[in-house]
């Protein structure tokens, strides 16, 4: 079974399947009011403690359009590279939810505000165009809260007409990998843009799946199941897996996949089946009554397209081409904006090279190890750039580098001061090293006599006594020049 390639197949007997999935991103908007109200959004708030007349559905109260929340959708648009609707329309979605107080979502069905557009997968073969086929904008529903009481739920309204841009992929992904790569680039964007802070422990970005399974070489889809609200990526892959296996069972013992709506069980590890599949038909769309259609201006949309900031497509390729990185390690620096910030601080006064290496490297696994986002960094990026070029100008070495950089992250102290107090600084004296390499040479004649005889492989020996002698202190590109000559 190829799980993790630019394709996920699932062989059963001589016959292979591919599995086709799509992706229905709900991403909360980064506002600070809600669509249709002036409640707050606060996450974390009192239950019921952010919610108006409107939110709560008091009869005669009216939904006002928050200009915030259409701006935010657009910029998001534009950083799909999509097709911005100048006129959009609010529908009525109906149905029932005990957290739903209307009895209806305002939502968008046929008239969204943004159309088509793509999202960029960087691939370990090539780049990968992922289509969109919409983003719409709708109110969030409240929260059903089950494991408070044994007997009772409760209903926390505080998430009711929360703005959500609702962004709908193409069936175009293959595989897991493909999935992980697609919900970070579009987080990514989002954060780049800050139309939503990506944050999916509370909540901020989950996905319906959408899956389905077809004989490999087949044009035509198989019948899709839709995995509602998960919210994790690590869910998300899993889901997928269990679900594309269980309908190539299906398949192979000659039944038929129904299309239906499913939950995924993360203790149990598996989908099981909530309600048949609704057509846009079970929710009487209709436009709302107390909307207008959204009407947007040229004007209105090319004033936000002045203010997109550069994005990580262009960032990365203005990485490569300016300071000579390779594609991974572009990749990798401008995969989260506050990375990207971080790195262009330290390499204003530093060196690009060393940089690199120390951001994607000892920083990255200092982060990994606190369990810590590079904006909660507790190195900052300007004792970070002076460690570096007290390397680059030979006052430390690497090996000493590192030691106070674990010294640093106590509380993010100067490194010079660090090595002032420790008597940290590298030995870079020509003579006194010579005097080193002869205490050395002196005391290990019977070496000297191997290494010039053609033991070659000894230099080794010789520069690891001289680094032991002077406490880690020596500086290596001056012992290895001194030591040569020595030798010699």
């Amino acid at each position: 079974m190829k799980k993790n390639q630019s394709e996920y197949l699932i062989k059963r007997n001589d016959t292979e399947y591919e599995v086709v999935i799509g992706l229905e991103v709900h991403a909360q908007v980064l506002s600070k009011s809600k669509l249709f109200s002036s409640s707050p959004t606060k996450f974390g708030a009192e239950p019921n403690s952010q919610v108006s007349l409107v939110d709560a559905a008091f009869p005669g109260m009216l939904p006002v359009i928050n200009e915030f929340c259409i701006k935010q959708a657009v910029k998001t648009g534009i950083g799909l590279k999509a097709k911005i609707n100048k006129r959009s329309i609010f529908d009525r979605k109906n149905y029932f939810y005990a957290d739903l107080p209307q009895g209806y979502q305002i939502s968008q069905y046929k008239n969204p505000i943004i159309g088509e557009g793509e999202v960029i997968l960087d691939m370990p073969n090539g780049e990968k165009v992922v289509g969109i086929e919409r983003l719409h904008l709708e109110q969030d529903a409240g929260k059903s809260i089950h494991d408070m009481d044994p007997q009772n739920t409760f209903v926390d309204l505080n998430r009711s007409g929360v703005a959500l841009m609702e962004i709908v992929s193409k069936p175009d992904l293959r595989s897991l990998d493909e999935v992980n790569l697609y919900i970070k680039k579009l987080r990514s964007i989002m954060r780049y843009i800050g139309t939503c802070d990506g944050n999916m422990q509370e909540g901020s970005l989950r996905a319906d799946v959408n899956v389905s399974v077809r004989k490999k070489g087949q044009k035509n889809y198989g019948t899709r199941c839709e995995i509602k609200n998960v919210n994790s990526i690590k869910f998300m892959q899993m889901a997928i897996d269990y679900e594309a296996n269980r309908q190539v069972d299906v398949i192979e013992e000659g039944g038929v996949v129904d299309q239906e709506t499913r939950l995924f069980d993360t203790k149990k590890n598996e989908t099981r089946s909530m309600r048949s599949k609704e057509d846009a038909h079970d929710y009487r769309y209709f436009p709302d009554p107390d909307l207008l259609p959204l009407e947007l201006t040229d004007e209105f949309i090319n004033d936000l397209k002045k203010n997109i900031p550069e994005l990580p497509d262009e960032k990365k390729k203005r990485f490569i081409e300016k300071f000579k990185l390779s594609s991974y390690e572009a990749n990798i620096l401008v995969s989260d904006i506050e990375t990207s910030k971080y790195f262009e601080e330290v390499i204003k006064k530093s060196d690009v090279k060393i940089s690199t290496n120390w951001i994607t490297g000892e920083l990255f696994a200092l982060l990994n190890e606190k369990n810590l986002e590079i904006i909660d960094s507790p190195i900052s990026a300007k004792n970070l750039s002076k460690l570096i070029n007290l390397i680059k100008d030979g006052t430390i070495s690497g090996k000493i580098a590192k030691t106070v950089f674990e010294m640093m992250a106590d509380g993010d102290i100067d490194p010079q001061k660090i090595i002032e107090d420790k008597g940290l600084k590298q030995q870079s004296d020509p003579k006194e090293l010579e005097k080193l390499i002869n205490k050395v040479v002196n005391e290990n004649q019977e070496k000297v006599k191997e290494y010039k005889s053609g033991k070659e492989k000894l230099f080794g020996f010789f520069v690891g006594q001289v680094m032991k002698v002077s406490g880690g202190k020596a500086n290596p590109q001056l012992v290895n020049e001194i030591l040569k000559k020595k030798l010699k």
